[in-house]
């Protein structure tokens, strides 16, 4: 089979599209790389909707984190302290476990006229419940760190908001919002790359592929296995992250530069990598 075959067939065998059956013999180099490749798919799903929705979601713990009044500031607060203070690969377990005594049929919901049913059984796959998992750490994590650059805003700044007479909600639009996502986007950069890189983690938890569709590291793996080799299949994964993160870098430093062009070149913060040895 030519390099070209072997991309028609497998390039995204990860979603169901080509080939079933993986090559168990005469395994090549051009395999590897382009099953490793469409295994990489679902680790672009898993970052890109955790970062999108947890976004949203860090931002409302934030200003919930700030708040005044206490039956909304605590919640809050233990919601974060529960999620920076476990690590993930056991928040994937727990979660896995709880979505596993969900009743298999569905909960009923009863709305009087009708009655709803939820599905549960998607829960316990790693398209589903492992995107909550990513979704609530990837929130508190963000969520501190929108809550640290909320605190850091110029009182200056909001004193002149006031001054202008801006209502709150014309205050936090364009002035606490615009100058909080300046202060917090570098360090939001590092979140976004440690939240991509961690969906490795879920090969590892208890949250099976649907279908064999898994991973790079679910297709890593299975090379390593079927070539007691894993000097070729765990370096090809490497470099797609290597690669991607790249991405990532380049895409949060064109937002960078878009919240910070009022500032000159010079005085502008950088969007960098700095690598987190703890979670």
């Amino acid at each position: 089979m030519s390099c070209v075959e072997t991309i028609t067939d497998y390039a995204l065998r990860s979603v169901g599209i080509g080939q079933r059956l993986l090559p168990k013999t005469d395994i090549t180099l051009c395999e590897q790389v382009v099953l490793i490749g469409s295994g990489i798919i679902w680790n672009i799903y898993f970052a890109l909707l955790a970062v999108i929705f947890g976004f949203v979601f860090a931002t409302a713990l934030a200003m919930a984190r700030a708040s005044e009044r206490f039956f909304i500031s605590k919640p809050a607060d233990l919601f974060v302290f529960i999620f920076r203070g476990s690590p993930l690969f056991i928040q994937f377990f727990l979660a896995y476990e709880l979505f596993s005594v969900l009743p298999r049929a569905g909960i009923d919901v009863p709305l009087g006229f009708t009655t709803v049913t939820l599905q549960t059984s998607a829960f316990t796959k790693a398209w589903l419940g492992a995107l909550i998992v990513l979704f609530l750490n990837t929130s508190a994590y963000s969520a501190e760190i929108f809550y640290g650059a909320l605190k850091a805003v110029p009182k200056g700044d909001l004193e002149a908001a006031n001054a202008f007479g801006m209502s709150g909600l014309t205050k936090f639009r364009k002035v606490t919002w615009p100058t909080l996502l300046r202060l917090a986007w570098p360090s939001y950069t590092n979140e976004a790359i440690f939240l991509f890189h961690a969906t490795a983690l879920v090969f590892f938890s208890g949250f099976p592929a649907w279908r064999q569709k898994g991973d790079s590291l679910y297709y890593a793996s299975y090379f390593a296995e079927k070539t007691f080799n894993p000097f070729i299949p765990y370096p090809i994964a490497a470099a797609y992250f290597v690669f991607f993160t790249l991405i990532i870098i380049f895409l949060f430093g064109a937002v960078n530069r878009y919240l910070n062009r009022h500032i000159s070149p010079q005085r502008r913060p950088k969007v960098s990598y700095r690598p987190q040895l703890m979670r």
